[in-house]
C-alpha cells in the first residue's frame, strides 16, 4: 500500500496551538454560535490528546481582561499552564515560540479566538518562519462573519491550509483497523460528532453486533 504521510496529516508530524479561548474572547463572537464553536474548540483539543499531539496553549492577559482558558480544553490537558501574554500575535512572544519549536515538528495546527487577529498573526507568522499551518476554521470565530471569512481567505492566499475539527480527527485515525484509537475515536464522535455522533448511537441501540465492525 503507498504511503500518503506527504499528503495526509500524521499525528507524529504535528503540534497543535489553541489561542485565547477565553471567555471575553466569546463574549465577542458574532460570525458564529458560542456553543458550535466551544464543541469544535473541545473536538480538537481531545483529537490532540487522542493522537498524542503535543499542545501548546496560550491566553491573552487572563488574569486582568479576558479570563481563563475555556475550561473544557483545559480539563483535556490536566497539569498544563496555558502561557498568558500580552501581544496580540502569539508568535511574538518567545515562549510560545520556543514552546512550539522544542517540538521539532513543522505541522502547526492552529485554532483560537479572534480568526482575524489571534488566529491569522501567528499563522501568518509561523508561516513566514517555515512552518506548515493548518488552520481549524469551525474551532476558530470572528467578531463578525465578515471578519471571520476575510480572516480565512487572508491566511488561505497567504498558503496555510483550513480543515475542521472532525475531518482532522478521521485523518489521524486514517483506518478504522486502528484499534489503539478506535474506542476514544468513536466515543468523540458520538458526543461532538453533531449528526455523525447521532449515527453511530443509533447503530449501537438498534444493530450492537455490528456496532464494532465498522462505520
Amino acid at each position: 500500500m503507498r504511503n500518503y504521510k506527504k499528503v495526509l496529516l500524521d499525528p507524529e508530524d504535528c503540534v497543535l496551538m489553541l489561542v485565547d479561548h477565553q471567555a471575553q474572547m466569546y463574549f465577542g463572537i458574532e460570525a458564529k454560535t458560542r456553543g458550535a464553536v466551544m464543541n469544535a474548540a473541545q473536538g480538537l483539543a481531545r483529537t490532540a490528546a487522542i493522537f498524542k499531539v503535543p499542545v501548546v496553549m496560550t491566553t491573552v492577559t487572563a488574569s486582568t481582561f479576558a479570563g481563563p482558558m475555556y475550561e473544557e480544553i483545559l480539563n483535556v490537558f490536566p497539569g498544563h499552564t496555558p502561557i498568558d501574554r500580552t501581544t496580540l500575535n502569539a508568535w511574538e512572544d518567545v515562549r510560545v515560540k520556543k514552546a512550539v519549536a522544542s517540538t521539532g515538528r513543522k505541522n502547526i495546527i492552529i485554532a483560537g479566538l479572534w480568526t482575524e487577529v489571534c488566529v491569522t498573526f501567528p499563522a501568518l507568522s509561523a508561516l513566514s518562519d517555515g512552518y506548515d499551518v493548518f488552520v481549524v476554521s469551525d474551532a476558530c470565530a470572528g467578531s463578525s462573519k465578515e471578519a471571520h471569512d476575510m480572516a480565512m481567505q487572508r491566511i488561505i492566499q497567504a498558503g496555510a491550509t483550513p480543515i475542521t475539527w472532525q475531518a482532522l480527527l478521521l485523518e489521524f485515525q486514517r483506518d478504522w483497523a486502528n484499534k489503539e484509537t478506535y474506542s476514544p475515536v468513536t466515543a468523540l464522535i458520538e458526543e461532538c460528532g453533531g449528526a455523525y455522533g447521532l449515527g453511530l448511537k443509533y447503530v449501537q441501540q438498534m444493530m450492537p453486533s455490528r456496532a464494532n465492525q465498522s462505520n
